[in-house]
């Protein structure tokens, strides 16, 4: 439509890391967690195997990539579980974060900083974190597999 301006959302992202800036207490970011967890579509059964399992992690954890080409280069889209509630959370924002974005895009992504703005590692167990991270490792792997495949 001529004349009009279209309105640019947050990136879903950016919206997470504001809810959690604006909760302040620890049982209200886990509370929170716990609902982007519950949030997630439904995971495939058949897909909760050892090839889509997430090594590193304390509860299991399951991502499944899909490659798309994009103008840009390939681009990535994630689904995930995890068989614990918090954990599924986490699976959640690491989704938000990477999924539906190019594999150039993914590599230049600095995660620690976003978990850092929204101050989740000081919320979580040492195992957590770990697993955390292991998502992450996982994700850019898949990126930079996709990049050397072209």
């Amino acid at each position: 439509m001529a004349g009009m301006s279209a309105v640019v959302q947050p990136a879903p992202i950016d919206r997470l890391v504001e809810d959690f800036e604006f909760l302040e207490s620890y049982d209200d970011r886990i509370e929170y967690l716990i609902e982007l967890g519950r949030s997630l579509p439904d995971f495939p059964a058949a897909a909760r195997n050892a090839e889509n399992k997430v090594q590193g992690c304390a509860s299991q954890v399951w991502l499944v990539p899909t490659v798309v080409p994009g103008p840009d280069g390939p681009h990535l889209d994630f689904i995930g579980d995890s068989d614990a509630l918090i954990v599924r959370g986490l699976v959640a924002i690491v989704l938000a974060l990477f999924s539906g974005r190019s594999a150039r895009s993914i590599l230049d992504t600095d995660a620690e900083a976003v978990f850092s703005r929204m101050n989740l590692r000081e919320h979580l167990t040492a195992q957590r974190s770990n697993g955390l991270r292991s998502m992450v490792d996982r994700i850019k792997t898949t990126a930079r597999a996709a990049l050397a495949a072209g």
